[in-house]
């Protein structure tokens, strides 16, 4: 594992992302990094598309989360 420097606003702004989502700074930025990457090779896909797709490679179905929100 190594260090990425990135731009202190980012930081800033990775911070507060972070306390939202109730993510460490670290899993904040994997996260986003992840969906950026995702996003770049399958640029047809919307961010809804991604997560859908994501979800159910990790076996959680759209049924499921709906039931849990009821």
């Amino acid at each position: 594992m190594g260090i990425v420097n990135i731009e202190d606003d980012l930081h800033d702004q990775l911070r507060r992302a972070s306390k939202v989502s109730c993510r460490s700074i670290n899993a904040q930025a994997a996260y986003w990094i992840k969906l950026g990457m995702l996003a770049e090779t399958n640029p047809t896909l919307c961010f809804s598309a991604i997560m859908e797709r994501e979800l159910r490679s990790a076996g959680v179905s759209a049924p499921t989360l709906v039931a849990a929100e009821a």
